[in-house]
């Protein structure tokens, strides 16, 4: 609906706490890949979980910005 649409598509300046918070799930995301990258061998599954971590880091993020709507 145009609310969503709204939500998802309008700059919002980070609260005061979000910075923080954002940091500390992009340093858990890295630490995430970084054990990937050093446990397994590079290929293309090797890629792809760490695209998926990059993801969920986003998504984590984007669920912060439009508080959860």
């Amino acid at each position: 609906d145009q609310n969503t649409l709204d939500n998802w598509f309008i700059y919002d300046a980070p609260k005061e706490e979000q910075p923080k918070i954002y940091e500390e799930i992009r340093a858990a995301g890295k630490a995430f890949a970084e054990v990937i990258v050093r446990l397994t061998p590079p290929s293309a599954d090797q890629s792809c979980a760490i695209r998926h971590i990059r993801e969920a880091v986003f998504n984590a993020n984007a669920a912060i910005a439009c508080e959860g709507k």
